[in-house]
This record gives structure tokens, sequence and C-alpha cells, in this order.
């Protein structure tokens, strides 16, 4: 089971490679974020909340460049991630699942797309702002955390959802139960991402014990191989890694870090900003939103209501 394990990742791995080329730099790949590995060997299988996403016929935002662009294309363009259980994730079969994704897809439909008329770009967490402002996609849906530094460059609707990053460590690790324990312990996260600034910021651990990759699915390779002792990033994808490796690893400690979750959006078309809000919204009420989180990343056994929404 190790062997299909650390395959899968390996496979994974390669996958995110062969996708460099469309990101910043020529360089994108899935993103960091989220879900490694081997989880994916266990239960490779995806599974949906079950909502239906159908498509609005009278969709229509003024003044929106973004989706004059969206309705002359007859599609649209979202970037997100492929190794995230429960949050954004592609399996075997290629079939793409999760909270983050089903998130896009309703969003799509309040945009009048057809589900099969969306086209998935996976986006490392280091090239997203260039993608967004790029236009290489049209909104992006993947653990991406709202902070003033990126809305220097894009916008953002949301939140749609409230993480905080944790420590994710071998079943038999002892040493480690919070972030005040890490000194002298090897630190993996995704390059780009804010966990693996904070860890730099905050001096967790030494500088030359920070290891960095362009994926979370690479970190949990390198702690189930023991090259290093702990991932960090939010929990819900730690969750989401730990669930589908229940033997092999755990969540450790208390969440030390409040990360609100938006949808990406091109920066300066607020048209296009409140339009997707007041559908964030609309589904916060209705109880769209929690039975696509019930289906989804709360199979991880976390319960979770919908946050406040931030507009501005």
């Amino acid at each position: 089971m190790r062997y299909q394990r650390v395959a899968a990742v390996a496979m994974m791995a390669s996958l995110a490679l062969s996708a460099a080329a469309c990101g910043k730099e020529g360089n994108p790949t899935p993103s960091g974020g989220g879900n490694a590995s081997g989880g994916a060997a266990q239960s490779d299988n995806c599974t949906s909340s079950g909502v239906t996403f159908t498509p609005k016929t009278d969709a229509a935002v003024a003044g929106s460049p973004t989706f004059e662009k969206i309705k002359t294309a007859g599609k649209v363009t979202i970037g997100v991630k492929f190794d995230q259980p429960n949050l954004g994730y592609k399996d075997a079969q290629g079939k793409r699942c999760g909270f983050d994704v089903e998130i896009a897809q309703y969003v799509a439909s309040k945009l009048g797309v057809d589900p099969a008329k969306i086209e998935y770009k996976e986006i490392a967490s280091a090239n997203r702002e260039t993608a967004i402002k790029g236009g290489e996609i049209d909104y992006y849906v993947g653990t991406y955390s709202i902070t003033d530094k990126r809305k220097n460059d894009v916008s953002f609707a949301g939140p749609y959802f409230v993480a905080g990053q944790d420590l994710l460590v071998r079943k038999d690790e002892s040493s480690i139960t919070g972030k005040d324990s890490l000194k002298g312990k090897k630190v993996c996260s995704a390059t780009g991402s804010t966990p693996i600034q904070r860890v730099r910021d905050e001096g967790l651990t030494e500088a030359s014990n920070i290891v960095e990759f362009k994926t979370y699915s690479e970190c949990v390779s390198q702690l189930l191989d023991k090259k290093v002792d702990a991932v960090t990033t939010d929990d819900a994808i730690l969750k989401g890694y730990a669930a589908q490796n229940p033997d092999e690893l755990k969540v450790v400690g208390q969440p030390f870090s409040t990360e609100k979750y938006g949808i990406g959006l091109p920066k300066d078309d607020k048209a296009f900003r409140d339009y997707v809000n007041d559908q964030i919204e609309a589904a916060f009420t209705d109880g769209t939103w929690q039975k696509i989180y019930d289906g989804t990343l709360g199979k991880s056994g976390s319960s979770a209501t919908p946050p406040q929404l931030e507009r501005y």
C-alpha cells in the first residue's frame, strides 16, 4: 500500500510538471494548497455532494468585461487545484471533485455556463496572481487566502470559507504538538503560499529547515518518506490528507491563523465581483453552500457554517 501511495504522488507530481505551460513564466502547475498524496492510492474515486448546477438562463452582469469575455467565448476558464482531497481533487479517471470545485461550478452555473463548458486549469500557488492578471483564467477557486498584499494584484469575492493554519505529521510523531515545537524540525509547504511565509516571518523553525515545493502533494510525499517532519498549511487541506491516510498521518495542535478563502477575480472588474458575491450570499442563505460542504469537505469529520461575506 505504501508503494502504491508514493507512486500515486509521483504520478501527480509528473502531472504537475506536464502542466507547466500555463502559468507564471510559462510555469503553471497544480497548486500548492493541498492534498498531496498518497491518499489517492487508498481512495482515488471522486465523490460529490449531489448538488445539481443548472445554468442560469438569464445571467447578466452589466459593465463587466469578464462576464462579456465568458459570454462571447461560450465557456469559462477556472483556476483550480488537483491534489487536495475533499477540496480540489482530480481522480484517476480524470473527474474533478471537492468543496472548492463545486463552489467553482456553482458560480459558473450562475454565470449561465453549462458544466460541460467549464475549462479547468491547474495553477500553482505562486502563479495565481499572474494567471488572473494575464487573463489566463476567468477566476480562481482553490484555498486562496484573502490578503491585503494580494489585493494589490487581484480582487476577491467572499470569503466563502474560513480555515486556519495547522500541522500534519506522521502518526508516530510525538515531539511536534503545535507551532511552538517546530524548532529544529524540517517543515514543508508550498512555494508562494501564506503558510510558508508565516513560518518564515515568525521564525517557527530555522531558515535551513524550511522546505518548499510547488504543491502540497510533494510535501506529503516527503513526509511519508521521512524526509521532512511536518507539513503546514490550512487545517481544511491537512484534514483531507489525514483522512486518506489515517494509519500514517495526523493533524496536531490548534490552528494558529485565520485564513479566509476567497474567489480570485480580475482586480478592476467590480461589477463582476459584486455579482459573484451576490451568488455566494444566495448559496449561504438557501442552503446550497451547506449541502456542498457536507457532501465534500464535511466528510473529513469537521462541521462548519457559512462565514460572513466581506464586500468592498
